[in-house]
């Protein structure tokens, strides 16, 4: 299980705070092969977030949480510009000499700036501050747009959505590609509120936990492609078992333990994945989708739809085009600072 640290100094804004958990634990409940220990840990002199709705935290963590931990986050907090602490800064230094990942999310990059660890290296810092940041560091390279840098173990964001980004970018490299974009997605409906709204005993929210991932170096990976495919056409378990090479219970088995999933149920979870990746960016109807994905009629894609993701494919497609737009509009301009 990787270990996770958010190092809180004063002031934090609390979307930065609770942004890792909020992803981190999106990626653990999807996916049953993910797990994270995400730790909370107060530097000294922490006495509560940022406004607005500043709020006051309790965290058997101080500094020494580190110690442990495969990543440290550094999110922003409201004394950037000051010198960190001789401790703050120790403790940093001591994750990166023992080979520890560091991220830092807006201004939680001028603190990682201050350790030093980023002489000679590109960063990113919040959008607003870019021009600052580059004055006080001329030994960095700033990224203007704030898109998450990776540099060596260090790796830095803007913090739209509280450092969502940031999260997802270090979930690509734990896991591989297709867990992020599940995350992303999952993350995406519950900031709607469509599937994960209601009680966790309900039907959708209970097939929801599982997706159709391959985990990386698996022996079903050259079959699940295929099937990923060949989704637009009629595939029985003799027809996956054929091409795998087994018989209909030895590949029942091997699913089972790798993905968590039976074979029939992996290929219907990538039919409503590949469902959702048409609706965020085609102008498919849904007779097309259904189509497209082997689901046949637009009744059977509706169906196995809200049944496997708690809403409608209009609503989906709806859904997820408001939040680009807010996003890529006035949300994402204000949700970088601290």
């Amino acid at each position: 299980m990787s270990v996770i640290a958010v190092l809180a100094l004063d002031g934090v804004p609390g979307h930065q705070l609770t942004a890792p958990g909020f992803a981190f634990a999106t990626a653990a409940r999807h996916h049953p092969t993910v797990a994270y220990d995400l730790r909370i840990c107060t530097a000294p002199g922490f006495e509560a977030t940022g406004e607005p709705g500043s709020f006051h935290i309790d965290t058997p963590w101080g500094l020494a949480g580190l110690d442990a931990a495969d990543t440290v986050l550094l999110p922003g907090h409201a004394g950037f510009r000051d010198a960190p602490p001789p401790a703050i800064v120790d403790a940093i230094r001591a994750a990166a000499a023992r080979g520890c990942r560091i991220g830092a999310v807006g201004t939680g990059t001028f603190t990682l700036a201050a350790t030093g660890l980023l002489d000679g290296r590109r960063a990113a810092t919040g959008r607003r501050e870019t021009v600052e940041f580059a004055r006080l560091h001329p030994e960095i390279e700033v990224d203007p747009e704030g898109e998450v840098v990776a540099d060596g173990p260090f790796h830095t964001a803007a913090g739209v959505l509280g450092g969502v980004d940031l999260c997802l970018h270090l979930i690509t490299l734990d896991h591989g590609d297709a867990v992020a974009i599940e995350t992303e997605r999952q993350l995406f409906m519950q900031l709607h509120g469509s599937a994960d709204d209601r009680a966790p005993d309900t039907p959708a929210a209970t097939n929801a936990a599982y997706n159709a991932v391959t985990p990386p170096g698996s022996s079903l990976e050259p079959t699940t492609r295929w099937m990923e495919a060949n989704l637009h056409h009629v595939l029985t378990l003799t027809d996956i078992a054929a091409h795998a090479g087994l018989g209909t219970r030895s590949l029942t088995r091997r699913f089972r333990a790798e993905t968590g999933l039976t074979p029939l149920q992996y290929l219907l979870r990538t039919r409503i994945q590949q469902a959702q990746r048409l609706l965020e960016r085609t102008e498919d109807p849904v007779e097309r989708i259904a189509a497209r994905t082997g689901l046949g009629t637009p009744a059977n894609l509706r169906l196995h739809f809200q049944r496997l993701t708690g809403t409608t494919p209009s609503t989906y497609r709806t859904a997820f085009r408001t939040l680009v737009v807010n996003l890529t509009g006035t949300a994402g301009e204000g949700a970088d600072s601290p």
